[in-house]
């Protein structure tokens, strides 16, 4: 028998090996093994686990924390909307809904918005605006470009546009007319459009493969392609919306705008919520009923997203994403010239970063990172990290500090 009280908030006082031992038992097996540690609570950049330690948090729920833990501001958003509403319908209308599409619109090159809860459901939601688009004008456009290395989602429609063949092959047949091309080559792109393309979707910089950013003149060359090919161009920045790049979205980081773009993760500072932002022209192809949603955009939802927003403006994040982003590159730049056999590459976007380390001693810094308690991902060979956004000087030096002492250990 489990030790264990339970209460109205749920199951307390279990500890880390009870925890393994009842995921392992009723939860389907699609993480493996986890790395050994389960959180409690969190302030700031600090995680605690179950056992009392303290951790660094560089990770931020893969750029999901970008207010980091328990923001006071935010909690407070948070209960205040808990004591009025949480969820009604879309049969209603929706004033944090409302309030939320202005917001995102005013600081996105966006005119309409709409709601998910997911960052893969507003990717299949803006394949299904660009495809419908075409359709209400009789026009038998309806495939899709994507590029490889690519990561979209975990639904059907988002393998299909995930350039990675792990992800794909325990699915096929995948869903049709959907192909992958090379990243940063706009010849690959030109050679597979054909006169059916209807979209071609990219991340302006992809995160699961180990931040690869796209080169600004591919990108630049792609949205007069798309412009002269009459293909809608489609940004996924569903890891790179909100701040993440210096700017609310990574197409303002670029100067280039998209017909269409998604984003999730950070938008609800850790609730649940995705979102669609599109150009007038192409937003006017969803009429009611071609497309919907149950819980997106609920009032909870859209109201840890407008306080999200309110303290991005009060507490000027974004120039903290600046500020801090040189800082770090520097700090990270000047270990890799003194251990040039050790770290290959550095590829960055704001305070998206990835680390490239020599194959064979990867998955060693990973871990002794961890034992460090320093909370990072590994892309391959490469050390991701998308900490929160509130990062000071302060936490970069002694993420550097260490580093550095892995990387001499090893």
């Amino acid at each position: 028998m489990y030790n264990y009280k339970i209460l109205y908030s749920g199951v307390i006082n279990l500890d880390l090996q009870q925890i393994k031992n009842i995921d392992k038992q009723y939860y389907m097996n699609t993480f493996g093994e986890r790395l050994p540690v389960a959180f409690e609570k969190g302030e700031g950049m600090k995680l605690y686990s179950t056992d009392g330690e303290e951790y660094n948090d560089f990770l931020g729920g893969i750029a999901v924390n970008s207010l980091g833990h328990s923001n006071p501001k935010f909690i407070n958003a948070l209960k205040e909307q808990l004591d009025k509403l949480i969820h009604t319908s879309s049969l209603y209308y929706i004033e944090n809904q409302a309030l939320l599409a202005k917001e995102l619109c005013e600081n996105s090159c966006a005119d309409k918005a709409f709601f998910a809860s997911t960052g893969a459901e507003a990717n299949e939601g803006a394949v299904k605006l660009a495809k419908i688009y075409f359709y209400k004008q009789n026009k038998e456009k309806y495939e899709i470009i994507s590029l490889d290395k690519s990561f979209h989602g975990r639904t059907l429609a988002t393998v299909a546009l995930t350039g990675q063949e792990k992800y794909q092959k325990p699915y096929r047949p995948l869903t049709p007319g959907i192909r992958q091309v090379e990243p940063n080559n706009i010849d690959a792109i030109k050679e597979a459009i054909t006169d059916k393309t209807a979209a071609i979707m990219i991340e302006l910089v992809q995160g699961e493969a180990g931040v690869y950013p796209m080169d600004k003149d591919y990108v630049r060359d792609l949205r007069k392609l798309c412009d002269e090919k009459e293909i809608i161009l489609i940004f996924d920045e569903v890891q790179t919306g909100m701040g993440r790049c210096g700017e609310y979205f990574a197409h303002q980081y670029y100067g280039v705008e998209p017909d269409i773009f998604t984003c999730a993760k950070a938008l609800g500072g850790g609730v649940p919520i995705g979102a669609i932002g599109a150009k007038d022209f192409v937003a006017g192809a969803f009429e009611p009923g071609d497309h919907g949603t149950t819980f997106g955009g609920n009032p909870f939802s859209t109201a840890a997203g407008l306080a999200v927003f309110k303290i991005y403006k009060e507490d000027n994040i974004l120039e903290n994403v600046k500020k801090m982003s040189s800082y770090f590159v520097d700090k990270l730049s000047e270990l890799k010239n003194i251990y040039k056999d050790k770290i290959v590459d550095l590829r960055y976007a704001g305070l998206l970063i990835g680390v490239e380390l020599e194959e064979s001693i990867a998955k060693t810094v990973f871990n002794a990172l961890f034992e460090k308690k320093y909370l990072t991902s590994l892309c391959k060979n490469t050390l991701r990290l998308a900490p929160p956004l509130i990062i000071t000087k302060e936490d970069i030096d002694a993420f550097i500090s260490a580093l550095k002492t892995t990387l001499e250990e090893i």
